[in-house]
């Protein structure tokens, strides 16, 4: 099958980007394939780029054909699965946002009942949040925590694979980056703080200190200006 010279992207999955981004929710995986769209859809100079942009060296898979197959199949498993954990996370920040009582098991059931969404665990969804209304993210569940740690080996040696051949995985990679984030204490957004401080003067907060902002002279040359927050 050729990849279309217009794929533009619309409807649901466009949607669901700009309403993520609006919300603040990382609902990256689902951004990342309308954006593969967009990527998809730039044929005449991917063709050009082609013949100018190098790659690896080795773009052939020389292991066992049969047990890799297993271990994508276990990535496309677990991408899902986060797929949909992120999905619900956009449908809590909106039920926050609207004042809604959204029944996020009854939801579950619907789409399996009566729409393209009809994913074989669907009712584990509905049964993890049957379990636990209050449910912060389906990968707390017993369910999809099990199943994540099941398939994160084989997840994560696709991703690593594709890498090494050079062969893009948008949404196995940027599924398995938001895992790895989430289940970080801390991130290293820390550092972009300090980079706004670098550049703008924005100040950063203190570990140490919460609720103290400090800014830094990194140079050596600057004053001691700091900018001040504002709502946009």
């Amino acid at each position: 099958v050729e990849d279309q010279r217009q794929c533009w992207p619309e409807g649901t999955g466009k949607w669901t980007a700009i309403s993520a981004l609006e919300y603040g929710m990382p609902v990256i995986l689902i951004g990342e394939s309308v954006f593969a769209r967009c990527l998809s859809s730039l044929k005449d100079e991917r063709e050009k780029a082609s013949t100018i942009l190098h790659g690896p060296e080795t773009t052939k898979y020389e292991g066992d054909k049969k047990e890799f197959v297993e271990a994508i199949r276990q990535a496309l498993y677990a991408s899902k699965i986060v797929s949909y954990a992120q999905g619900f996370m956009l449908l809590r920040q909106a039920a926050k946002e609207f004042g809604w009582n959204l029944n996020y098991g009854g939801i579950a059931l619907m789409w399996r009942g009566g729409c393209i969404i009809r994913s074989r665990f669907l009712g584990n969804i509905k049964a993890a949040f049957d379990k636990n209304p209050a449910l912060d993210n389906l990968l707390l569940d017993d369910f999809f925590r099990d199943a994540i740690h099941a398939s994160q080996k084989s997840w994560r040696k696709v991703v690593s694979k594709a890498v090494e051949l050079g062969v893009p995985t948008p949404c196995f990679s940027t599924a398995l980056a938001f895992y790895d984030g989430y289940r970080c204490k801390k991130l290293p957004a820390n550092l972009i703080q300090a980079q706004r401080d670098y550049f703008g003067a924005h100040t950063y907060e203190l570990l140490a200190e919460p609720g103290k902002y400090v800014h830094t002279n990194w140079t050596g040359t600057g004053g001691n200006v700091s900018a001040s927050t504002y709502s946009a």
